[in-house]
């Protein structure tokens, strides 16, 4: 664990986590904690217990004391050796502990941590324009499709990360080397804000505040988000996915933090501009090309009868998608139609059905 020395206790446990080819799920009921608290831990958002650390080393094959180190915490034997080292030379802590203050050491890490605070903000301020335009770039249904499914194409080549029917969007995030983080995020003066993205961080801030972005639709605001990272955010990366050549981890593009403020259809009230509608409608459909691509759906209805909701409750579940995303996906390509208002469901789309009411009219 040398090099794992001069790392981060979040870092060190996210890099062996996906060693080991474990979600965050999967490690989380491993270790007795709920993921959201793991993906927390992971970004060094939270402290963790001598029993957390010392299950993560169990599960994660790492050295257990030099885990408790890099989390910042004593050993027993530190403790007794440190309360042993104060009673010994209790006269010379105070001299010690003035000097440490006088340290200039410390003043030149105060220093260095300004300076570079300021290089960011100008950063940030020249760049502002580059990430106007390139939000403000429109993509297709068809290319948003493509998107997805090279997406999943290239997990499919990895054995590590081979989806299923249901597909795991935390291991599509560690696929593109994104962190999953569960925070509180305040309401700007453009109102709410469901997530949050951090380019150089390569982080995903979602909002805890918001029960709506949990629960039944957590995999849906997560592919959502993961949507907005390849379309709005990294550009680079989005490009590299369609020439097939290996991710590129720096971020070129902006270093601007990137706030979503819809990521779900109850979630639309939320949604405050135009331009904004459309940023957040692609990162939509995106999340249901994902979750839900069409050689999976011809897999799993095959047999089943799309116009019976209980087929299509059936179908929901084994995708781990909401029956909201189901229903709207299966609408958007033609499969079925629900005319507003109503609980009927035909087969085919809302054109075709138009064209035959007027053929027997």
């Amino acid at each position: 664990m040398d090099k794992q020395e001069s790392q981060s206790f979040g870092r060190c446990i996210w890099q062996a986590r996906r060693k080991k080819g474990l979600s965050q799920r999967e490690l989380a009921a491993k270790i007795g904690v709920d993921y959201t608290y793991l993906s927390k831990l992971e970004n060094d958002h939270v402290e963790p217990s001598e029993k957390v650390i010392r299950s993560l080393a169990e599960h994660l094959s790492l050295n257990a004391e030099q885990l408790m180190y890099l989390a910042g915490r004593m050993t027993q034997n530190d403790s007794e050796a440190f309360e042993q080292l104060l009673k010994v030379n209790y006269k010379e802590m105070p001299a010690l502990f003035r000097r440490m203050r006088e340290s200039p050491g410390i003043d030149s890490l105060v220093n260095a941590r300004d300076e570079q605070i300021a290089r960011l903000q100008k950063e940030n301020a020249e760049l502002r324009d580059k990430v106007a335009k390139l939000q403000n770039r429109f993509y297709s249904k068809y290319e948003i499709e493509n998107i997805a499914n090279d997406l999943l194409s290239r997990i499919q080549i990895s054995s590590q990360y081979a989806p299923k029917l249901s597909i795991d969007t935390t291991r599509v995030c560690d696929f593109l080397n994104l962190s999953i983080c569960h925070a509180q995020i305040s309401p700007d003066e453009r109102g709410l804000i469901i997530a949050m993205i951090l380019p150089l961080e390569r982080t995903i801030l979602i909002n805890n505040d918001i029960p709506e972005v949990l629960g039944a639709f957590t995999e849906s605001t997560i592919a959502h988000e993961i949507g907005h990272w390849l379309l709005h955010v990294n550009k680079n990366e989005n490009e590299a996915l369609w020439e097939q050549r290996d991710i590129n981890t720096d971020i070129k593009e902006t270093n601007n933090p990137f706030f979503c403020r819809s990521a779900s259809e109850p979630l639309d009230k939320y949604i405050a501009s135009s331009q904004l509608d459309k940023i957040e409608w692609q990162a939509q459909y995106f999340a249901s090309c994902l979750l839900m691509p069409r050689h999976v759906l011809q897999k799993i209805s095959k047999g089943r009868d799309l116009t019976n909701w209980k087929h299509l409750y059936r179908i929901k579940d084994e995708l781990g998608v909401t029956i909201s995303n189901l229903i709207n996906r299966l609408q958007d390509i033609g499969w079925i139609y629900i005319p507003k208002g109503s609980k009927q469901i035909f087969p085919g789309s809302m054109e075709s059905e138009s064209q035959r009411i007027k053929y027997w009219l």
